[in-house]
Order: C-alpha cells, then structure tokens, then sequence
C-alpha cells in the first residue's frame, strides 16, 4: 500500500523548510537540545511497557515490546545497530535542515531516502512511539507494522540512486529483513516473543464473558421450551411425557454439546466455574441463570429456536447431527466436508 502526500502535507514539508533555514545553527542546536529533553524526561505520562521480549529474525536480535494501549514496538536503538546504523557523524552530516527542524528518525534521515518515504510513510509522526520501560525509563520504540514499509523505503532508494557503501549495508539488512517477516508476520512475531498472544485470547474471551454472562445469579425463568426436548426424545425413539421433568442425564450432556459449545468460545467452561456441581452430585442452579439480560438471553433464545428448527427438519438423529455440525459448529473445529459431490444434470 502507498501513502499519497497530499497537499497539506506538502504545505507542512514547506513550512518546515522556510524555517529550517531560517534557523541559525544554534537555534538547531538548541531544538534538538530540548527535543531529546523531551523524549527523556521520565515525568512524562506516556505509555508503558506491558510485555516486553526479544525477537529473532535471521542473524537480528531486537528487543520489543507490546505497549499498555496494545501497540507493538521495536526497539529504536536495537533496530538501528541491527540495521548498521550507528548514532554519529556520519548520521548527522546527511540530515538534512528540514530533517531537523521535522525530528524526522535517524534512521530516515538521508536525503536520498526522502522520495521514498513520502511514498511509503507520508505523516513520519506515526512511525515512532515514547514509551517508558519496566525499568522507568523513557525509550523510543518504532511500531511493528512500520519496520517493512521503512525496509521498502530502503530498497527502492537502492534500486533508485547510487547508495554510498555504507548505505548499501543498510539497504542489503532491509532485504534480508523483508525476506525474513514476508511482509505481514511482524505483529504475530512480536506476539509471540513478548506472550502477548496468550494475553490476547484471554481478554478476546473476558470480553466474551462480559458480553454473554453477569456476574449474579439470575432469577430463573423458563428459557428452554418443551419442543427442544420433545424433538430429541422423537429423533431417538424415546417415548416422551411432557408432564414428567425427570431426564435422562445424557441430556445435560447434549445440551452443552448443542447449545452452550456452539454459542460462544470458552462459553462452558465458565459456566462450569460459576456453577458447579454440589456434593448432591446435580448442579444448583441452571446454566441459563448466569445469562445477562441484555445481550446473553436473548441470544441463547435465538441460538435454541435455530437447535429446534434443525430438529424438527431432521428425520434421524444422525441427519440432525450433520445439520448442526454445518450450521451451528463447535468453536475451533474444523466443519468436515462430504467427499463427493453429485453432479449437476
């Protein structure tokens, strides 16, 4: 994807040149001075570090992290040592005075590379993020999802002009980098090297329990109605007396399986945590007590009409079974697919 810059962009690029040289050097000085003061003042309110780790790619080792509002960072340091970018003169006699007076990234900061990252980045605002670490230091990370755009900004210059030796090192790390992440597995990298992959499943389903469950009791009210069980008594040849509540125990173990396995992940075993069994060997309430009212209920209601209609439309349970498994299947199965198909006349 490429970013277009559009004119108001260009209006900022200006203004920063028009000031840029405008500046005496050490009124540059200066700005740079109380920039790095800024990044480094451990006062600040900035994000902080929630799971840090270390990423391998190829011969790289950088160090990364996964910030309190969920971005994934890289490092800056670790990423321009790994890339043979080094903080010093030579950095600094190819910034250019609009590079500067913008605080553009070092690691950007050459002129040749300019037509390229207006094509790849556009707003260089969003490439890097302060952050304060475990430790309580201020450390500047680039994001993740930034590093392959910032590699092709390196191979087009490549391709483009004539590099210097030391800017065709750069260039060479950027293609072995772009090899190494294909493009699109940085996140799930740095997931990965952090933990935060597990982390994420586990507020993916807090947030299912939330939607679904409350966190009392509810009163009882009749949920489940007499067709569901009339229907699974006709599909198994079970003589059925509406009158009589007493089930066979199967039953509770076809509910989970039809209903509360194929609502929503995770969705059973809560419900076994918030309600479990007593010494009496019998649960003391029913799992539909722990339903909230306002999203929960209504969609167990709505999931049991759809069980219902599938066995009432059934003439064996084994065609029931296949209907629920291809509408209504388990969460993390995979639906099994007939292996042939008739052919059209």
């Amino acid at each position: 994807m490429e970013f277009q810059v559009y004119a108001k962009d260009e209006k900022k690029v200006a203004a920063a040149k028009a000031r840029a040289v405008a500046l005496t050097p050490e009124q540059r000085a200066e700005i740079g001075r109380r920039a790095a003061a800024a990044r480094w003042d451990k006062s600040r309110d900035v994000l902080q570090s929630e799971h840090p780790g270390q990423l391998t790619i190829g011969d790289m080792t950088l160090e990364c992290d996964v910030l309190s509002d969920g971005t994934r960072v890289i490092t800056q340091t670790d990423f321009m040592e790994a890339m043979h970018m080094y903080y010093s003169g030579w950095i600094s006699k190819n910034r250019s005075d609009e590079d500067v007076a913008a605080d553009t990234p070092q690691f950007l900061a050459f002129k040749t590379l300019k037509p390229f990252v207006d094509k790849h980045l556009g707003d260089l605002q969003s490439i890097t993020v302060d952050y304060r670490t475990r430790r309580g230091n201020i450390a500047r990370g680039i994001k993740a999802e930034i590093i392959p755009k910032i590699c092709d900004v390196w191979l087009d210059a490549d391709e483009a002009t004539t590099l210097g030796p030391r800017q065709k090192k750069i260039a060479a790390k950027a293609k072995l980098l772009m090899r190494a992440l294909a493009h699109t597995g940085i996140i799930a990298l740095v997931d990965e090297a952090t933990g935060y992959q597990d982390v994420r499943a586990k507020d993916a389903l807090a947030k299912i329990f939330t939607e679904f469950l409350a966190n009392e009791r509810q009163k009882w009210t009749k949920t489940f109605p007499i067709e569901f069980y009339k229907e699974i008594y006709r599909l198994r040849g079970w003589k059925f007396e509406p009158w009589n509540t007493k089930r066979p125990s199967v039953i509770a173990a076809w509910t989970d399986d039809f209903v509360y396995d194929r609502l929503a992940p995770g969705i059973t075993e809560e419900l076994r945590a918030k309600n479990p069994i007593a010494e009496s060997g019998r649960r003391s309430h029913k799992h539909h007590q722990w339903f909230n009212t306002d999203r929960g209920h209504p969609k167990l209601k709505e999931h049991l009409a759809g069980v219902i209609a599938l066995l009432r439309a059934a003439d064996n349970w084994d065609a029931f079974k296949r209907s629920l498994d291809r509408v209504y299947p388990r969460f993390g199965e995979t639906i099994e697919l007939p292996l042939t198909a008739r052919r059209e006349k």
